[in-house]
């Protein structure tokens, strides 16, 4: 599992399981498909998150502080294996300039994944 798919883990709901089954579905009756899931206020979420844990830094702007108040890993690699996940190629790895480019990226990225991200946070 890669680092953007972790950070939407900690955000997005867990998928739907579906339900058992009581009775085997009659021939007559199609099996009804499951309703898309609902847009995830993304910033709703990490505002209640950072609350719980008393602040989480500058997260809306600092991709370090935003692993580490997802309780993932803020390390150089790890920066490193999500700037190649999400193609960005901005500055050397660990800079200033690419941790903007990255905390930009995955707010991009989430917002392309079903999340609602204010254009604060995206621009």
């Amino acid at each position: 599992m890669g680092i953007f798919s972790a950070i939407m883990g900690k955000i997005f709901p867990p998928k739907n399981k579906p339900a058992p089954a009581a009775a085997a579905p009659s021939a007559a009756a199609p099996a009804a498909p499951p309703p898309p899931p609902a847009p995830v206020d993304v910033e709703a979420v990490l505002t209640a998150l950072a609350a719980s844990k008393g602040g989480g830094g500058n997260w809306r702007t600092s991709i370090v502080d935003l692993l580490k108040m997802l309780d993932l890993d803020s390390s150089l690699n790890a920066r490193k294996e999500l700037a190649g996940e999400l193609g960005v190629n901005a500055g050397p790895h660990g800079s200033a300039e690419q941790n903007l480019a990255l905390i930009k990226a995955v707010w991009k990225a989430l917002a392309e994944n079903g999340g609602v991200v204010p254009a604060s946070l995206r621009d």
